[in-house]
Order: structure tokens, then C-alpha cells, then sequence
């Protein structure tokens, strides 16, 4: 089933990607979307304890998952120790998955602690960018391996030290190298074939304070840069000789850059509440991104223009610690406002007659976000085993306003709806071996298209927006609509300390 997701032609979508780090342990990178976008956890790398009780992480710590976030956090690894986790998703009704497996190392002396990881990926595409022409070999060599599935390699190190006062610093990089981004070849609707390359570098430097009674104090600082470029081949289909009857076609090949540089700086307090092991924590965060290249998709209509955006995170955390369980809660508000505009290549005539000159604005979009998200979870031991049960609920809520100086006309439109993720999970130490298990399903969101777009041969009716490394901004030619996936997630951790 389809829904409908606005009725205004050129409503702008922004999909947050990476968002999986900022739902794995806490908000360092913020998302924007603007449509309900099923983004595959094609990020979701690192190991964590908290996966399966709806990743909270403000009151509750995640010795696993936190040194990948904040490096000074690696102070907190007990013993050395080598890991491997596999990771696998998968989106319904054949809308694509992935395999990934990470391996590293963490380790921790009296006053130096660090480590690697390394990860290689295959995404598959899905079945519904298969084309009717993709069977002509003098158009695209049938079932070639780029069109199939491509390979994704990244790499993790990080550093830190003990320093006088209780204070751990650290810093850390994360680069990959990425031949493939779930979903972009669904941007492209009516391409015959798609090549992506590029890569994506993360820096930061972070330190965490522990205070007497409990109570820490972190910060971080980070930089983060996404560069791809997709060349996209398109077959373009000539009117129908009526002598011969033959159909023939152009093929022509459009270069698209997607970049983003993103600032953050996040902040975090964690302290206990009397003797009966409560304790409470709060965040604050910060992103200001920069998108000097923008797509142009096959559903847009503006050409590839630069835009900004600014996103902060307000979050309060409780967790409660009684014998063998654990309980926790997360709620975060994130108000957020993001600017985008199209940029006149020449000169363009208004509609009352004026002229727009080349480099003016001919269209300006101002979203303002008023998003918010609860996570709740609970852990049980059981001697050496555990149980992991939890859930994610996410809240988001927009308003834009748009300019068109070509139309000389304005619009308003209002968006919200709802993303649920149960979770569940489980851990058991068998010996020195320690053995993880995570779940959990994304549902009401789903992949986007444009209605009454699109040539007679397919019109993109089950598009992704999601694309990996950056937010997409988008333009779509008609009005959205959804069609209804879910993406289910399974990650394995095992780990053997290091004696």
C-alpha cells in the first residue's frame, strides 16, 4: 500500500543517514529527514551491549559500543581483547540488505589504552531496480555484478591516555571506502546503471572526567566529511519508426558529486541518585553541516545547489541498577532548521516578466524541526547469560516554507509521523569467550517515490532516499508517496580477552 506524503510538487527531502551511530550511543551525529525514509543499518559496524535494550546510552553505559563513539571512553576497557561481529539486514519486500563483518582489537594499560577495527561490507541492491531493458545486452550486459552487489571497506583506529585529575583524553579516525550506498541506486528510477565511489572520514577528539561519588563529565569535538560521486547511465527512447517498427534510444552518462562537511560538539553528565542505584544523566549536541554538492536526482527538478544546516540534541536519561537488572530510559527533543536553494545557471525569466540573473536564487527552501525520540530498555541476567528487551520510538515533525522567485509564488507545508523499533537480544559468557546477539525492526517507515512521475516504462512508485553518508536534499516532480517496508537487523558479537 501507498501513502501519501504531501500534495505539493517540489517539496525538498532531506534523509538523515549515518543515523545509526547517533541511535547506537547517544546523539554525536544528528539526522534530519524529512520523509520516513527506510534507511537499511548499513553503518551499524560496531559492536554494542545496548543494541538490544533500545540502545539507551545517557544513564546507562555501553562498555562495548562507547570507545567507537568517544574515544576517551576507552579508558573504561577492563582486560584486552579481540572481537568479531558479524552484522546482517535486510528490507522487506525485496528492497535490499547487506552483510558486513567487523574485526578488532581493544586494550588498556595502566595509563594508555586504544585499538583498531577493520570492516568489510557487500550491499545488494534490490530486486525493484531491476529494469525491463536490463535483458538487452547492447544496453546494459545482463545481470552484471554492479548492478547486483558492491563491496565497502572501513577502517577504525583510536588512542588515548590517562592524564593527573582523573581525566581521559583520546582521539580516533574512521575512513571508508565506499563503492556502494544502500538505496541510491532508487534515486535514479529510470537509469539503466549507476557507478558510485567515494569515501568518508571521520575525526574526533574527545575527554571524560570522573569526579568522586560517580559522577563523569565528557566532551567531544568532531569532523566529519562525505564525498561520492554516481555516474548514472540513462537510455533515452526515440519515437517508434512506423515503417520499420524499431524503437531505437540515446545512452548518455550524467556525473553527480554528493558532499557534506559536518562540524559537532557534544557534551554529557552522568551522576547517581542516593544508595538504591539510580542515576541520571543529561546531553547536549551540536551539528552545523555544509552541503556544497547536492545530487540531482532523477526525481528532482532544480539542478545540484548548496545548502546548510544546524541541529542540536536535548537529552535526559534515567537508569535504575537492582541486582541483576538493568533498566534505562532516553528522552531526547532535537529542534533543528536546515536552508536550501537553487542557484540560476543563466539567465531565467520570472513569470511577471523580471529576470533572475546567473547566480541568483531561483527557489529557497527553510525547513524548522521539532523532532523528538524515546527509548526505553531492561536487561536481565541470569548467572552467566542475559536478556535484552527494548524500544525505540521516534517522533518527527516539520514545517516548511519555499520561495519559488521563478513562479513568484509561496507555500507552507506541515509533515509528521512515527518510526518504531522493538529490540531484543541476549548475552552469555562461556568460559573466557563472550558471546552477543542483537535484533531489532524499523517499522513505519518505508521507500519513497514520486506519483505521476517518471516514463511509461516504470514511474519510480519505490524510491530510497537513504544514502549513507550525508543528508540527501531532494526535489521530487510530483507528490511523494511511501510504499510500506520494514528492515530487520541481526548482530553478533563474540569476544576473547587477551592474556
Amino acid at each position: 500500500m501507498h501513502k501519501r506524503l504531501g500534495s505539493v510538487a517540489q517539496a525538498l527531502a532531506i534523509a538523515g543517514l549515518f543515523g545509526i551511530l547517533a541511535q547506537q550511543a547517544s546523539a554525536q551525529l544528528i539526522s534530519l529527514k524529512t520523509v520516513p525514509v527506510a534507511t537499511g543499518d548499513q553503518f551499524l559496524l560496531f559492536p554494542s551491549n545496548n543494541l538490544g535494550m533500545g540502545s539507551v546510552g545517557i544513564a546507562v553505559d555501553d562498555s562495548v559500543a562507547d570507545p567507537f563513539v568517544n574515544p576517551a571512553k576507552g579508558v573504561r576497557i577492563g582486560e584486552p581483547y579481540v572481537f568479531a561481529s558479524p552484522t546482517f539486514y535486510s528490507v522487506s519486500e525485496e528492497a535490499g540488505s547487506a552483510g558486513t563483518l567487523s574485526a578488532g582489537s581493544l586494550f588498556k594499560s595502566s595509563r594508555v589504552f586504544g585499538g583498531g577495527m577493520v570492516s568489510l561490507q557487500q550491499v545488494n541492491r534490490g530486486d525493484q531496480f531491476t529494469n525491463w531493458w536490463w535483458g538487452r545486452p547492447d544496453i546494459l550486459p545482463p545481470n552484471a555484478l554492479s548492478a547486483r552487489a558492491a563491496t565497502n571497506k572501513y577502517g577504525f583506529l583510536t588512542l588515548g591516555a590517562v592524564l593527573p585529575g582523573d581525566v581521559a583524553v583520546g582521539v580516533s579516525t574512521f575512513m571508508a571506502d565506499l563503492n556502494a550506498v544502500d538505496g541510491v541506486e532508487h534515486l535514479y528510477a529510470n537509469s539503466s546503471s549507476i557507478e558510485q565511489r567515494g569515501d568518508l572520514k571521520d575525526v574526533r577528539v574527545g575527554a571524560l572526567k570522573t569526579f568522586e561519588g560517580g559522577r563523569t563529565l565528557e566532551g567531544l569535538v568532531l569532523f566529519r566529511r562525505f564525498h561520492m560521486q554516481h555516474d548514472v547511465t540513462y537510455v533515452d527512447w526515440l519515437p517508434i519508426d512506423t515503417i520499420t517498427w524499431v524503437q531505437d534510444f540515446d545512452v548518455r552518462t550524467e556525473e553527480n558529486l554528493d558532499v557534506t562537511d559536518t562540524w559537532g560538539v557534544h557534551l554529557g553528565y552522568v551522576q547517581p541518585i542516593g544508595s538504591h542505584g539510580w542515576r541520571i544523566g543529561g546531553t547536549l549536541t551540536g551539528n552545523w553541516k555544509s552541503h556544497p554538492k547536492i545530487p540531482n536526482y532523477e526525481i528532482m527538478n532544480i539542478p545540484r545547489d548548496p545548502g546548510t544546516s544546524t541541529a542540536f540534541d536535548l537529552g535526559v536519561g534515567i537508569a535504575k541498577i537492582s541486582g541483576p537488572t538493568t533498566f534505562g530510559l532516553d528522552i531526547v527533543y532535537e529542534p533543528a532548521s536546515s536552508d536550501t536553494w537553487a542557484d540560476a545557471a543563466g539567465p531565467v525569466e520570472t513569470v511577471s516578466g523580471d529576470t533572475i540573473r546567473a547566480g541568483e536564487k531561483t527557489i529557497e527552501n527553510a525547513f524548522s524541526f521539532s523532532n523528538a525520540f524515546v527509548n526505553v530498555g531492561v536487561t536481565h541476567r541470569i548467572g552467566p547469560a542475559a536478556l535484552l528487551f527494548g524500544l525505540g520510538i521516534r517522533s518527527y515533525d516539520y514545517h516548511l516554507d519555499q520561495w519559488d522567485h521563478v513562479e513568484e509564488d509561496t507555500r507552507r507545508q506541515d509533515e509528521q509521523w512515527m518510526e518504531w523499533v522493538p529490540s531484543w537480544g541476549g548475552r552469555i559468557s562461556l568460559g573466557e569467550l563472550e558471546l552477543r546477539y542483537s535484533g531489532r525492526v524499523t517499522t513505519g517507515t518505508g521507500r519513497p517515490g514520486v506519483g505521476g512521475g517518471g516514463g511509461w516504462w516504470g514511474a519510480p512508485e519505490a524510491l530510497s532516499a537513504d544514502a549513507g553518508g550525508n543528508d540527501i536534499l531532494l526535489a521530487p516532480t510530483g507528490a511523494l508517496t511511501l510504499q510500506d517496508v520494514r528492515v530487520m537487523t541481526h548482530q553478533i558479537s563474540i569476544s576473547i580477552p587477551i592474556r
